[in-house]
């Protein structure tokens, strides 16, 4: 998870949502990502999908049934859903996420149907991945609080 953690600070830096994602195999980090929605400009860069990409990418197929997935913050139903179709045996993640998560925050698809249910647990490094996106948040705060301050019209709207 502190690779995780690790990724979702390089997002901060570029203005990104801190998300950070690492997909493992036999104990052994083989992709890792962060979100670049903001700056890819696209809806899917989120760090989950980045990772699982790589990590195709890495061992030349699209069936993860051999990885683990560690994210600094709960998959939405997008990275649930690629999650459920890469077949990762394991997810980990550290903050839960009560707008969009979809591992029991919000809902849990995992529990649904679907041909394959990950082994899902949460809350490792929970508190510094929760500070890490409060301050994130709390620092695009002021930043469109200053520039309303300023007047400046063209102030990017909170992601």
């Amino acid at each position: 998870m502190q690779a995780a953690l690790e990724e979702a600070r390089r997002a901060a830096a570029l203005g990104e949502v801190p998300v950070g994602a690492v997909v493992a195999k036999d104990g052994e980090i083989i992709a890792r990502a962060h979100n670049l929605r903001e700056n890819g400009k696209n809806a899917t860069y989120h760090a989950e999908l980045m990772a699982i990409d790589a990590a195709c990418k890495v061992l030349g197929g699209w069936r993860l049934w051999q990885c683990e997935l560690f994210v600094t913050l709960e998959p939405c139903p997008m990275c649930t859903g690629a999650i459920i179709n890469s077949r990762l045996k394991r997810v980990v993640y550290a903050a839960g996420d009560p707008k969009a998560g979809c591992c029991g925050s919000l809902t849990d698809l995992f529990a649904m149907p679907f041909n394959h249910h990950p082994v899902v647990e949460c809350g490792l490094c929970q508190q510094e991945a929760q500070a890490l996106l409060q301050d994130f948040f709390a620092m695009l705060r002021q930043k469109r609080l200053a520039a309303r301050e300023r007047g400046d019209q063209n102030h990017a709207a909170e992601p």
